[in-house]
């Protein structure tokens, strides 16, 4: 009886999996939109004009992000600026390296608050984030033990989702209470992607289940690498480049595809565990937040497919392959180069780039850089030989991130996560400063090219 309940269940399955490969040939079709209809109704796809630039829906005080300047109606290639509140970040990270101080959590008072902190104001701040970091009782076992993910940033997403049910006063969109909230997800976001780190190697791998709670009077960077890793431990040299990448990362204007998405959300006046859920899930993508990890992917793809890294002309040849689509994941896209706003420099490229160097050849790293050097040097030239363009094209700053995350150990599965970590600090400020200031859903125009059809009684349908 089981062996003929075993065939039974698997012709059922197969009946099932031929009716769906039915229904998927008819999905094919519906989901076909003529690029021509783009063009003839002047549609901006992904929100951009003609020449890459932003389509603007929007005004912001928190971020900028300048990478180009149009000059008598023409687009102008200019060395990028990442301005927080009206700040170079290469000032603040620069400033706070000299200080000898980690600047994260001052980089979110700013975002928060509009303003730089005294030393009062952002050691009250600390505090409050070192209180809010306790996960709430049961937290780890109901949320993040029970139904372990293979994707940690989903994991995230659902985490932040369930932050919902344990808040008593969840659905209040004054500003008192979504700065509460904004300061309660910084705090506890390291946490649950550390831990959710934890399980999944456990569930998945069958890896010794160590769960680290974080410890007062360390900063974010201290504290996740405290929970991330099995014995706790980390260098202060480790933590200073963490914060630093973390630094870089906290906020990038209000355009850019996951903090557009929680704006979107905030608009309809909808949840702050929502909208910061929403942005999780659009920083996963490879196009945005997940490129990181592209990156490290092409990046072991070339190692292990170009004989000598130091010649220049194999790397460009492999380079080449890959702009063709006949090498790596057969995209035709060197991950790691060109952005849609920085076209001479990418100064979180720059920043990392200068801050790394000396790391990665002390910790044996130094061919791996020498190796990214070689793709930042190579790419613009090779991809306007091949596309018969003259784009100005730099690295971007995924291009050494990974590369950051690797030497600090840090696991693949954690880079994006980590993205996710340093940006809910400009999520947070850009929700507040929607529900705040705009006071209308977002509602952009789509124009449906679908002809007027007749019903068809279902029995005279073919």
């Amino acid at each position: 009886m089981q062996f003929n309940s075993r065939n039974n269940n698997e012709d059922g399955e197969n009946l099932i999996e031929n009716q769906f490969q039915s229904m998927l040939d008819d999905a094919k079709s519906a989901y076909v939109i003529p690029k021509e209809a783009f063009e003839s109704y002047r549609v901006k796809r992904g929100l951009r004009e003609a020449d890459g630039s932003g389509v603007v829906a929007g005004v912001t005080q928190i971020g900028n992000a300048h990478g180009y300047i149009i000059n008598e109606g023409e687009k102008m290639p200019v060395e990028g600026q990442l301005e927080y509140r009206g700040y170079e970040i290469s000032s603040l990270v620069n400033n706070f390296a000299k200080e000898n101080r980690y600047g994260f959590e001052e980089c979110a008072y700013l975002l928060f608050f509009g303003h730089l902190p005294t030393s009062d104001e952002l050691d009250r701040f600390n505090e409050v984030l070192a209180h809010y970091r306790r996960l709430p009782p049961r937290f780890t076992e109901d949320i993040i033990m029970k139904a372990p993910s293979r994707s940690i940033m989903n994991k995230l997403s659902s985490a932040v989702l369930a932050l919902y049910a344990y808040d008593d006063n969840p659905d209040d969109t004054s500003l008192e209470n979504m700065l509460h909230q904004s300061m309660e997800l910084l705090a506890r976001l390291p946490v649950i992607a550390a831990q959710s780190y934890a399980v999944y190697r456990n569930a998945f791998f069958d890896k010794s289940l160590n769960l680290h709670n974080p410890a007062d009077g360390l900063s974010t960077a201290q504290n996740f690498l405290r929970v991330l890793r099995d014995d706790k431990s980390y260098t202060e040299d480790e933590a200073r480049l963490l914060d630093l990448c973390l630094c870089v990362h906290a906020e990038h204007g209000g355009g850019n595809c996951s903090t557009f998405a929680c704006r979107v959300l905030a608009s309809s006046g909808s949840d702050t565990y929502s909208a910061i859920s929403a942005a999780i899930g659009a920083l996963k993508g490879p196009r945005h937040g997940g490129a990181n990890i592209k990156v490290q992917e092409m990046f072991d793809c070339i190692k292990k497919n170009v004989k000598d890294i130091h010649n220049e002309d194999e790397v460009a040849s492999f380079l080449l392959k890959i702009l063709k689509g006949e090498a790596n994941d057969g995209s035709g896209l060197i991950y790691g180069m060109g952005h849609a706003i920085y076209t001479k420099s990418d100064p979180r490229a720059v920043m990392l780039k200068t801050y790394a160097k000396k790391l990665a050849y002390a910790k044996g790293f130094g061919e791996d850089f020498e190796l990214l050097e070689q793709i930042e040097t190579i790419t613009p030239g090779l991809f306007n030989a091949y596309k018969g363009t003259d784009k100005d094209m730099c690295a971007n700053v995924d291009l050494y991130s990974g590369l950051v995350y690797r030497m600090l150990g840090i696991p693949e599965e954690m880079y994006t996560p980590l993205f996710a970590i340093a940006r809910v600090a400009g999520w947070c400020a850009h929700r507040m400063e929607e529900y705040c200031t705009s006071n209308r859903i977002i509602r952009p125009g789509y124009k449906c090219i679908s002809k007027p059809r007749e019903y068809v009684p279902l029995d005279e349908r073919r």
